[in-house]
């Protein structure tokens, strides 16, 4: 007789198509996606369909979306009561470059729900809307320098990709002098010197670059959970010293709040950290999955727009954002849709907790209930820099195995999982919970039979031969 395996063999997902349309894809595409993010060689993803917190692929695999487009889609895919208004208002026509009512309604709720904003304007994707407020507070201040922080991402623009995202924190320079590190060619230098990278959760590092620099500094840029880095939190006062800082040196506050916006609470990380920037961006969950986006700041600041500073956009407000945003944001306000989030991933936190601790490892969460992380280390991090010193091969390795399992995170550490409304409905937490246990066990069996572990998708997806 044969004795049992002490674990189920890895299930494998149909992969026949997929493989095919890679191929297919990589003739036209750059990687065979329109974004690097996606691009996982043979392994990419090739998406069917979504509705509400599942996705399937074109071989008809199921999974929880635990990504959920990176975080706009905070009601769930398919959300009927946003996409019959859209589709009822896009009836109407979609571009005109002439201003809708649809946009007048969006703007003011987006003030309503951020009563310390002055004026907000709408654009479409969240790397315009940092781009558009940076420039903003260069022409407010009239200097010229940004900071930033170590590991923090506002987008693909020039003037964002500066200290982003490197695997070896060596490449950020010196803890005490910080280099501008630009990720990827084609951003001239003279651009990425005009960034000054920070180190967050670092007050001191700030308050002496701010004594030294500050009258060449218009503003720092954070976002205020380090979402680059699945959320690391601030360290209790942080903002809070951070602003008082900006204001006795006379920088401008912009909080980019493109992953936090309306998801941490109506009004944000500002509401839900108490802070008063003086700009702040938004989009992903603003309009649930539309490409919708804004930024917006106090009555003063904005006051060079329209007459001394350029922005525009053919598609900027266009009906379906633009509808999008004012449905979307409408339901945040009106039900209580954030609150089920919320709660949603505070039940999925205890599962995990609970699998976690039953195996002995340290760990912390990262980040907010409807936006973590799960880091493998007994230290608590608190910028980016920590994130070298965490298990992180663990972790990627259990995240790529939960997919033949059934739910889908980003199978990179730095990326929270995204929690939608739709996750409240059926067994979809157990599920979550249930997966997760399920791979975490599969994969410290590896690494106790010393076998390498996953550190892509292989695991998941199996080899071409195998469907």
């Amino acid at each position: 007789m044969t004795a049992e395996p002490t674990t189920r063999p890895a299930p494998k997902l149909a992969r026949a198509k997929q493989l095919e349309m890679y191929h297919r894809a990589t003739k036209t595409l750059p990687g065979g996606t329109n974004s690097n993010f996606r691009a996982w060689g043979e392994d990419t993803v090739y998406v069917d369909r979504g509705k509400g917190g599942k996705v399937w692929d074109i071989d008809g695999n199921e999974y929880i979306d635990l990504r959920m487009g990176y975080g706009p889609v905070i009601l769930g895919h398919g959300d009927d009561r946003v996409d019959d208004y859209v589709n009822e208002r896009m009836r109407l026509g979609v571009s005109f470059s002439l201003t809708s009512e649809d946009e007048v309604v969006a703007l003011e709720t987006v003030k309503q729900l951020n009563p310390w904003l002055g004026k907000v304007r709408m654009t479409v994707s969240g790397t315009e809307a940092t781009m558009h407020a940076m420039r903003v507070a260069r022409a407010y201040t009239g200097k010229t320098k940004i900071v930033k922080f170590e590991g923090q991402y506002h987008g693909v623009h020039d003037y964002a990709l500066v200290s982003v995202a490197p695997n070896n924190m060596a490449d950020l320079g010196s803890e005490d002098n910080p280099v501008a590190l630009a990720w990827g060619r084609g951003i001239p230098e003279a651009i990425s010197q005009t960034i000054i990278p920070a180190r967050y959760n670092n007050l001191e590092f700030l308050r002496r670059l701010f004594e030294r620099e500050a009258d060449q500094i218009a503003a720092i840029i954070v976002e205020p959970v380090l979402g680059n880095a699945a959320g690391i939190l601030p360290q209790p006062g942080f903002h809070k010293a951070m602003r008082a800082l900006t204001e006795a040196f006379g920088i401008l506050l912009i909080f980019d709040e493109v992953k936090t916006g309306f998801r941490f609470a109506r009004g944000g990380a500002a509401e839900y950290f108490g802070i008063t920037p003086d700009l702040a961006t938004y989009a992903k969950a603003m309009g649930n999955g539309y490409p919708a986006a804004a930024f917006g700041g106090r009555e003063e600041v904005m006051s060079v727009l329209p007459d001394k500073v350029s922005h525009g956009g053919t598609y900027a407000g266009n009906r379906v954002a633009a509808a999008a945003a004012r449905k979307t944001l409408e339901i945040l306000r009106d039900t209580d849709a954030l609150e089920t989030v919320h709660e949603t991933g505070r039940r999925v936190q205890a599962g995990l907790r609970q699998v976690i601790d039953a195996k002995g490892l340290p760990f912390h969460f990262t980040g907010h209930p409807a936006m973590f992380g799960v880091m493998f280390t007994d230290k608590v991090a608190t910028e980016y820099r920590d994130w070298a010193n965490t298990d992180h091969e663990l972790y990627d390795a259990v995240a790529v195995g939960m997919h033949a399992r059934g739910a889908m995170p980003e199978p990179d550490s730095r990326e929270p999982w995204f929690m939608c409304e739709a996750h409240a409905g059926g067994d979809t937490v157990d599920r979550i919970v249930s997966i997760f246990a399920d791979s975490l066990s599969a994969t410290l069996e590896l690494r106790a039979r010393r076998q390498p572990l996953p550190h892509e998708t292989e695991v998941a997806y199996g080899s071409p031969s195998g469907h």
